[in-house]
């Protein structure tokens, strides 16, 4: 029987960088995955091999509808789907064994299995053989993440009634796909089929798409996925569904004026958010507690009602964001070897990777308001950027909004080309407590776009020199 420091439950980017972390500090770490591959939901079947379709997608409409603009002629595009799922499968293969690499290289031991808490410092293995190892532990780390949220009566088949995993693993494009939930992952999904050819509508509850997000960015956005041929339906209630002549159909109903209607579509992708994955971890065995949602319950430095166990990332509240996770992980590996550790959540950033993209950081006008702050805003278009002009990339802007009285930045907002890389220099400002005028008196390159993110905070004082 082993004995270790730490025990990392899951791979995920919580679990495989709290691991790292953890042992370049000198704890004996090792990290349990129940599944074939490291990287958990986000390597496997969310961040990285979305990104590799919507960036196919991309090069695809790019080459249908505006190379001819670049004078660059082609008579003919062919969507090749069968190769662009092989090229998103190995760029996640690569990434999943690049995790085993850094694992043997900080002298991590793996462990493929499924984890159960004993008590608070064993835990016990099942493997695949079904042979049962058992671990005995110090501390321990939950970083199970999450799964796709399920409908009672959508159930997921991953053929005609998607989560966003089958979504990703289509062998053909549908002709229509309705997808019920209007958030990032069926924003972004919408998105990849849209532009191979799917007849997308996306049904919302809440009247507005992205509700907690910057509204000017996402209004931007949903005028660009309308030009895609992305039909939207907010305030509407689906009630029901059935299977119609190979295709699938959904009730739902008008939250506006309760009126009843129904619409068919291929197949249907339900994007309504996702759960805390907890089950069979034995959490029982120690009663650790968990809120309404099923999220695992901790402190302000990440423990449980059970002092040497820990849990971050999906599987406890706040946004469920894989950098989120990265974050929480060190900072549980280094409470644990140091007795010091912090995340900022004012500075976590969100984004939707869509085209334009939309990236945000900090507060929203109305948030700010809503806290009482008063404050001054800056806004800065793409569309008078010169290198926005030279790329084609005119849609969309950079919003900062400062605190009235001390000018310190206190959110960023971008819709356009890119915004995910530039939010980064709003973020970094933020993190040091900077001002509009500390950006706004920084060196940016020309002609570049992130001359816009300047921009944006010489508009906080009406201080912009271009458009």
């Amino acid at each position: 029987m082993e004995y270790f420091d730490l025990v990392v439950i899951g791979s995920g980017p919580g679990g495989y960088v709290g691991a790292i972390r953890a042992a370049q500090l000198g704890l004996k770490t090792a990290v349990i995955e129940k599944n074939k591959t490291f990287g958990g939901a986000c390597l496997n079947v969310g961040c990285i091999p979305s990104k590799a379709l919507l960036q196919s997608s991309e090069y695809y409409h790019e080459a249908l509808h505006d190379f001819k603009s670049h004078g660059i002629n082609i008579e003919s595009v062919k969507l090749d789907l069968a190769t662009m799922m092989a090229r998103k499968n190995k760029i996640v293969a690569d990434l999943t064994g690049g995790i085993e690499f850094l694992f043997n290289k900080n002298k991590i031991t793996s462990i493929k299995g499924a984890g159960k808490i004993i008590n608070a410092n064993t835990i016990v293995v099942t493997e695949a053989s079904d042979t049962k190892v058992q671990i005995q532990t110090k501390n321990i780390m939950i970083a199970t993440g999450s799964v796709p949220a399920e409908l009672p009566f959508l159930k997921y088949d991953e053929t005609k009634i998607l989560s966003s995993t089958g979504a990703l693993a289509l062998d053909y494009v549908p002709k229509e796909m309705l997808i019920v939930g209007g958030g990032a992952i069926g924003l972004e999904m919408g998105s990849v089929w849209a532009r191979l050819g799917s007849k997308v509508t996306v049904i919302e509850f809440a009247d507005k798409i992205c509700a907690l997000m910057d509204q000017d960015c996402i209004n931007v956005l949903v005028r660009s996925m309308k030009k895609l041929g992305v039909l939207f339906m907010t305030s509407t209630k689906v009630t029901a569904s059935r299977s119609v002549g190979g295709r699938v159909e959904l009730d739902y109903e008008s939250l506006t004026d309760a009126k009843k209607s129904s619409i068919q579509g291929d197949v249907v992708l339900v994007s309504a958010g996702r759960k805390a994955f907890t089950e069979g971890l034995g959490l029982e065995n120690v009663q650790i507690e968990k809120d309404e949602r099923g999220c695992i319950k901790i402190n302000n430095h990440y423990q449980t009602n059970i002092n040497n166990i820990f849990a971050v990332g999906d599987v406890t509240t706040g946004p469920m964001l894989a950098h989120k996770a990265e974050e929480e992980g060190v900072a549980v590996a280094e409470i644990i070897a140091t007795g010091y550790g912090h995340v900022n959540y004012r500075t976590l950033p969100s984004v939707i990777y869509t085209h334009p993209e939309v990236a945000s950081v900090g507060m929203t006008e109305v948030q700010a308001i809503a806290a009482g702050i008063e404050t001054n805003t800056g806004k800065f278009l793409f569309a008078a950027n010169g290198r926005a002009k030279a790329k084609g990339s005119t849609e969309g802007f950079v919003k900062i909004i400062t605190d009235k009285i001390t000018d310190r930045i206190i959110g960023g907002h971008i819709v356009g080309a890119g915004a995910c890389e530039l939010l980064s220099e709003i973020v970094i400002a933020m993190e040091f407590g900077g001002s509009s005028e500390d950006l706004a008196r920084s060196f940016h390159a020309h002609p570049t776009l992130s001359e816009v993110v300047r921009e944006a905070a010489l508009a906080v004082d009406k201080r912009q020199r271009q458009g």
